[in-house]
């Protein structure tokens, strides 16, 4: 079976995508195991996870997202941009447009400037309280894991974050799986380290749950790691937080944006 697909990023989180818009393309019993074999960065396509447009009853859109351990994420925020990017460029939606994902609808607004695109994304309000996240307790989530003091908030998909001098000194992918796994996250966390450079800024490097690595960029992780800096005092209403692949802008106020770009890389066809 030939299948045509799009290869695109957000801020270098990069996603292979398969337009299911007028018919489903890889069967539901199968969708997990095409993100495991064609994210494979060797053997495959090469990808953070793989995303099915699809129609949907509640929203102008419908999005989901199998990552390489083949399960599915509810929300991923940089997956939005890249998905509303090939849907406004094949004429599927207007701007501005609904997306509906696995932690609710979220409203998406874009558009091309300088042929440059970009989306600004209603998150889902975060969450801080242990049962919300989920996580063991009650309360605010507040743990000693790995000599790191541990916070969380919960943005469709429950982020772990941790505040640090200096981020690039921090051994991600020793420090961040003992956090990941942890007994008191019922089903796992993404791990975010975070550095506070101003009032406004942060910077922040994230291993993914599902991808089982850090990525280069992590929309929810972003908009999680400047709430809980919020929360904290640590940062204003507006927060640019920067990413390996580039920069996020995360605003509050009656609701929670962030706007960031999104590009298309290549499509092409392969067979499954």
């Amino acid at each position: 079976m030939e299948i045509t697909f799009t290869k695109l990023h957000g801020n270098g989180n990069d996603f292979i995508l398969i337009d299911e818009f007028d018919q489903e393309i890889i069967p539901e019993e199968m969708k997990g195991t095409f993100a495991a074999l064609y994210c494979d960065r060797r053997f495959g396509i090469g990808a953070d996870g793989v995303l099915y447009l699809q129609p949907s009853d509640k929203a102008d859109i419908r999005m989901r997202l199998f990552q390489p351990d083949k399960s599915e994420a509810a929300m991923c925020g940089n997956g939005i941009r890249c998905l509303a990017k090939y849907a406004y460029d094949a004429g599927y939606v207007r701007e501005p447009c609904t997306v509906e994902t696995g932690a609710g609808i979220a409203p998406v607004r874009m558009g091309y400037a300088d042929d440059e695109f970009t989306a600004t994304i209603t998150m889902p309000d975060p969450a801080f309280e242990r049962s919300a996240i989920p996580a063991v307790g009650k309360g605010d989530y507040r743990e000693e894991i790995c000599g790191f003091t541990v916070y969380a908030a919960n943005i469709g998909v429950p982020h772990a974050v941790i505040f640090v001098d200096d981020i690039d000194s921090v051994e991600i992918e020793i420090f961040a799986p003992p956090i990941r796994h942890h007994p008191t996250f019922p089903e796992g966390a993404n791990v975010n380290f975070a550095e506070k450079v101003a009032f406004d800024k942060i910077r922040i490097r994230t291993f993914e749950r599902g991808v089982e690595c850090e990525t280069a960029s992590c929309g929810t992780g972003a908009t999680a790691s400047a709430a809980v800096a919020r929360r904290l005092g640590l940062v204003g209403d507006t927060v640019q937080v920067e990413t390996r692949g580039g920069p996020l802008v995360i605003r509050f106020g009656e609701t929670v944006t962030m706007e960031g770009p999104a590009e298309t890389v290549f499509s092409g066809v392969i067979t499954f």
